[in-house]
């Protein structure tokens, strides 16, 4: 090859090396394996070293070049990058938006606020010259002076090293612009062509990346790193830009210096980072709160399949002109706010520890708690387990704590505050007889558990029904704590079957009830006569029998007479099942009291459906299901595979046949990826059955 035919080859392998990673960073598509895109650096690469003179600041080769450098030097900022005041509820953003009225700015205009996700990273500024290359780039610092890291930045693969303008890109940045707004972009471009321009953004670790450091750091008995934001904060700041590459941090432009000069809107600005090569974070132009409110909500329900870190929704007025005018107090623009999410970890204070008596007379301590809002909800209890749980946090009544909600999770102690205590904190321990009924309470070996010994009490009682009529069990629409506590209070009934022999009759004397919710309940309680043997069998409460034992019970002995026949050795040899369980089964079943009730629900009623047979298509086969199917709930799909002769499991294992995956599929599609167990999806499911 000519040095002739190298520079012109170079152009074009460069300018494919720039689209691959536009393509990848930026519109989050990989249109080749990462073997192909490595091949073609390979290649570029050996040109380079053939023709070291044709090698421009601007090739991708170039993103580790020189020394490490021997300090950070100190960077004055062309314009502030200033912080934001945060607020954390729809009232506190109604407050903002009053703030803004009453220096004069009129509600009511189309596209007002600008809600774009907040990216937990680190803020970087970057300089490009009028041929569009890098030549700076600094960490915000105060606001004012940051510190130059222009060499590890140029590591950072997704930030472009050149501002190519393509074809494709404007496209992208032209999407759903009106005639006016695409004029205005091409405009600006043009400017940008001339003049250059100044980025700014988040540089961030990205999840898998970080967890991956942790794990080598790990075998390499290093000190593992506290999160992917400091992560992202020490990679960045790295003198030796090998180092910094090696860390695999990314990046997420948001804005640019001296916006008023370029675009009229923040909603252009982004579109402008799109076509100059740069990934921008999920973002939508709002024409009021509602839609703020929205777009957040959304954007929190999704967090979690995020590859990065976010705190929050940043909310901005979309115009440019107004946003100036708003102006700025200290290092705080009035003209947008961090709309964060709410708290997951928050501290409160333990007032008391109460013990509630479960159906199987389990007692369990429940933290009364000085009421905190934590993830959007005011929590005021919280589960402690048991009380090896308390001692081995060593949680005392009294204690500022640390409370934990995530979501839909049940909200935990994750701790004490030690150094907070005042030295009149106690201890607790577990009472030695039942709160409810004064019956002395037991803790057998090897159990956590202290229980309550008497078979009779109320609380236990009380929690079976419950549990009896619960969505596991008959699922008896209508029938809440509330309402068996009037049916139990008025003697109406003593055990589960006298359920099914209510009538309107019993129920309208009662307080809460009408004609019409009477005549309801007890159409409801007609319909749940009929029930799978599975769910009869969960319903009963047995000890250790969840729904899988359940079905693994119906299987296997497919009706009541025939597990109620079962010996002790027959239930042991039942798969899935342990000693323990069948021991707890053979012991259920055993008692006159049990064996009396089994006969009185059948007595009045209640029909038991041995499980349907429709094909052993699946025989022998254990399938697992993840993630939301298109026309099957997840039992349902489960009550298909034992139709057909297959097991349905709850966990993937190298003894799993296949995993079916619908959308928004966990943990348990990539265990079965490493473990290489085949994943299917619902229409591959579907031919199994047939």
């Amino acid at each position: 090859m000519t040095k002739a035919q190298a520079k012109e080859h170079l152009v074009k392998l460069r300018a494919e090396i720039d689209r691959i990673r536009y393509h990848y960073h930026v519109l989050n598509e990989s249109i080749v394996p990462d073997s192909v895109k490595d091949s073609l650096q390979h290649e570029l690469d050996e040109i380079e070293k053939e023709f070291p003179d044709l090698i421009t600041p601007d090739s991708p080769s170039q993103r580790v070049a020189g020394q490490p450098a021997s300090e950070l030097k100190k960077v004055t900022h062309s314009e502030p990058m200033l912080s934001m005041n945060d607020v954390f509820s729809r009232e506190e953003l109604a407050d903002w938006e009053a703030r803004l009225g009453k220096l004069g700015v009129a509600a009511g205009e189309a596209e007002r606020y600008f809600a774009e996700l907040k990216v937990d990273g680190l803020s970087v500024t970057i300089r490009y010259d009028k041929h569009g290359q890098l030549v700076q780039a600094a960490t915000r610092g105060d606001g004012l002076v940051g510190e130059d890291v222009t060499h590890t930045v140029r590591t950072i693969e997704a930030i472009p090293l050149a501002l190519p303008i393509q074809l494709e890109a404007l496209k992208y940045a032209k999407a759903d612009l009106s005639e006016q707004e695409r004029e205005t972009l091409d405009k600006a471009l043009a400017v940008v062509a001339k003049h250059g321009i100044e980025v700014r953004g988040e540089a961030y670790l990205p999840l898998k990346t970080f967890e991956a450091l942790n794990k080598r750091r790990a075998k390499n008995g290093e000190p593992l790193l506290a999160n992917p934001r400091n992560a992202a904060a020490g990679s960045l700041r790295q003198l030796d830009p090998k180092m910094a590459k090696e860390r695999g941090l990314s990046f997420m432009a948001f804005g640019i210096a001296n916006q008023e000069a370029l675009l009229p809107s923040h909603k252009l600005v982004h579109r402008l980072l799109g076509a100059l090569g740069f990934q921008t974070a999920l973002a939508q132009a709002c024409d009021d709160l509602g839609d703020v409110e929205r777009f957040q909500a959304q954007q929190l329900k999704h967090r979690d399949k995020l590859n990065y870190w976010i705190d929050g929704v940043v909310v901005a007025v979309n115009q440019t002109d107004l946003f100036k005018r708003l102006g700025v107090v200290g290092k705080t623009p009035r003209g947008t706010v961090a709309y964060k999410f709410a708290a997951e970890e928050v501290t409160t204070k333990l007032l008391d520890i109460h013990v509630q008596v479960g159906r199987t007379g389990a007692l369990t301590p429940v933290a009364i708690l000085e009421p905190v809002q934590v993830a959007g909800t005011t929590v005021s209890r919280a589960t402690l387990h048991n009380e090896d749980e308390i001692a081995r946090k060593d949680v005392r009544l009294g204690d500022t704590v640390i409370l934990r909600k995530a979501g839909d999770v049940i909200p935990e102690i994750v701790g004490p505050l030690e150094r907070l205590r005042t030295g009149k904190e106690k201890k607790f321990h577990m009472p030695a007889k039942c709160p409810i009924c004064n019956f002395p309470v037991e803790r057998k070996a090897g159990e956590a558990a202290s229980r309550c010994t008497n078979p009779d009490c109320y609380a236990q009682y009380a929690e079976q029904l419950g549990h009896f009529v619960g969505r596991g069990g008959f699922d008896i629409d209508g029938l809440g704590p509330q309402i068996l506590e009037a049916l139990i209070s008025a003697e109406l009934i003593e055990d589960a079957a006298d359920l099914f022999e209510l009538t309107e009759g019993d129920l309208v004397p009662l307080e809460r009830f009408a004609e019409q919710s009477a005549k309801n309940l007890v159409a409801s309680i007609h319909k749940s006569k009929t029930v799978s043997f599975s769910k009869f069998l969960y319903a009963l409460g047995i000890r250790h029998v969840g729904t899988t034992t359940a079905n693994d019970l119906a299987e296997h002995f497919e009706t009541l007479n025939a597990l109620e026949a079962a010996s002790l050795d027959e239930l042991k040899a039942v798969e899935g099942i342990g000693d323990i369980v069948a021991e707890s089964v053979h012991a259920w079943l055993q008692n006159p009291a049990h064996t009396k009730l089994l006969k009185q629900l059948v007595a009045n009623g209640v029909d038991i459906q041995r499980p349907a047979r429709k094909s052993q298509s699946l025989k022998g086969k254990s399938l697992v299901v993840t993630g939301t199917l298109e026309s099957f709930s997840r039992e349902e799909a489960e009550a298909q595979i034992r139709a057909h002769g297959g097991k349905a499991s709850g966990s993937v294992s190298a003894s799993t046949d296949y995993v079916i995956v619908g959308e928004n599929a966990g943990s348990k599609a990539d265990k079965a990826t490493k473990l290489g167990v085949p994943v299917i999806d619902e229409t591959q499911f579907r031919k199994l059955l047939k």
